[in-house]
């Protein structure tokens, strides 16, 4: 394998404004790959290497999806089950609806939110910050905690029924909540047990140690015409040790390496090498996980993002299902997720790759950078 064209790709990133961009690739659970450019802050120029901690946003999904399956496959819920069976707060929905001459009203829901829903992003729950959800961030100055942050969104509307429609939104940060109530532990201390120390993940974490803060990436937007970056300022979510809010959606920082370890177990479980990895989900459970779960309609809602031609949806995690769609060189079924800042991961168990690419961007310009790298990479093995 010729990873040059791989490394100029990389290099290349500077010239789109990206700061930095850390990469590693593996194949049976062996690195081949491994290179970083560009600095973790643009001001001291420091550059990035492989202690560099990532806020990864919504990768952190993953995480609370493969946590939420563990307690599936102990019987302890099934995928139909109602949300309010265990957290009574989702009892009697409302939907918000809005008339052809623009006014607004709600009504009860018609169907309960299923489990399901919340792992397909089809629950009706919305990003747009509404009105509970900000009275809650007023009343707390933002530092609260997820049972609070559940209780003050079950208070909202929905955007439209649960199961008709695929909105991108707060449905997995419900699915930690639930991980919370069904295991009797928070999140954090849920995913240490369960994930992160079985694998080694030693720089994964809700919040930064003061002994690793130096190693935490600057995030940076950057103006286009004048060519210059600036630091990100008022980010939705915290990481100091006095935050309260474990957000199952996007709130934990890793590394690449520590990352990749959580890859390689999914994706190894799904081939024939993985006799001595640490087993976190079962390869029938991880099956279901990558199986496209959307139907005619949310499927091309879902397609409507300029980075999804192509893909399916399945519990959490994008999974390639039309090749030509999707003007992609890997294959039918290999998996992944994104976050906010151009974090990306990838797992094929065809051909037993995994990939983690990590950035610090925002607006990431991952309709751009994802599928370009990932038409490099294959063409690199």
């Amino acid at each position: 394998m010729d990873f040059t064209k791989t490394t100029d790709f990389l290099e290349s990133l500077i010239d789109v404004g990206i700061p930095g961009a850390d990469l590693a690739i593996y194949v049976k659970g062996k690195e081949v790959y491994r290179h970083q450019t560009g600095v973790a802050n643009i001001d001291v120029q420091k550059p990035i290497d492989v202690n560099t901690i990532y806020p990864i946003w919504s990768m952190t999904k993953i995480v609370t999806c493969v946590a939420a399956l563990q307690l599936f496959e102990k019987g302890i819920f099934l995928l139909n089950d109602n949300i309010s069976d265990y957290l009574p707060e989702f009892k009697s929905m409302k939907v918000r609806h809005v008339l052809e001459n623009g006014e607004v009203h709600t009504a009860p829901a018609a169907n309960q939110i299923k489990i399901v829903d919340l792992f397909t992003m089809s629950s009706g729950m919305s990003y747009e910050a509404t009105e509970n959800i900000k009275k809650l961030h007023e009343k707390t100055d933002g530092n609260y905690t997820l049972q609070e942050f559940s209780d003050a969104i079950s208070k909202d509307p929905l955007c439209f029924e649960p199961g008709t429609h695929w909105h991108y939104g707060f449905s997995h940060d419900i699915l930690g909540r639930l991980v919370e109530v069904l295991s009797g532990k928070t999140l954090g201390e849920y995913f240490y047990e369960n994930i992160f120390a079985p694998l080694g993940m030693e720089d994964t974490f809700f919040r930064i140690p003061d002994d690793k803060s130096e190693h935490m990436v600057s995030c940076y937007t950057f103006d286009e015409s004048k060519k210059t970056h600036n630091l990100t300022e008022s980010l939705p979510i915290r990481h100091d040790l006095d935050y309260k809010f474990e957000s199952p959606g996007g709130g934990l920082l890793s590394t690449v390496d520590n990352y990749a370890k959580f890859a390689n177990a999914l994706c190894l479980e799904l081939s024939s090498c993985c006799a001595n990895m640490h087993k976190i989900l079962s390869r029938a459970t991880l099956e279901l996980m990558r199986t496209n779960h959307l139907d005619d309609v949310r499927f091309k809602e879902y397609n409507n993002w300029s980075h999804t031609p192509g893909y399916g949806y399945g519990l959490g995690v994008r999974t390639l299902v039309d090749k030509p769609v999707g003007g992609s060189n890997s294959y039918i079924g290999e998996f992944g997720w994104a976050g906010m800042m151009g974090t990306y991961v990838l797992m094929d168990p065809e051909i037993e790759l995994t990939y983690v690419y990590a950035q610090q961007l925002f607006p990431s310009k991952e309709d751009y950078v994802a599928p370009r790298l990932r038409n490099v990479v294959y063409g690199c093995l």
